[in-house]
């Protein structure tokens, strides 16, 4: 029996399933971008659907933090629309 992965949320911090969670990756060459199929070389970072962790995750600049470098208002754009609550 195989054992589904889990990670935390940047934003709540809970712990969750791999799959229902999105993934914001800085490549090797430095671009950052939404990875869905969660196989994307580089440094991760998970983010679980909802809206008001993308909010804390915006206002405390944690994507920043974590991924080492600036994150394009368009990654943040592309992950409201992700966003299901």
């Amino acid at each position: 029996m195989k054992t589904e992965p889990i990670r935390q949320c940047a934003g709540c911090r809970e712990h969750l399933p791999k799959h229902g969670l999105l993934r914001v990756v800085r490549s090797p060459e430095g671009t950052v971008s939404l990875d869905f199929v969660g196989k994307a070389q580089g440094r991760g970072v998970y983010l679980c659907r909802k809206s008001a962790c993308l909010k804390r995750v915006r206002k405390s600049r944690a994507l920043e933090r974590s991924l080492k470098t600036a994150v394009p208002e368009e990654i943040f754009e592309a992950l409201e629309r992700e966003a299901t609550e």
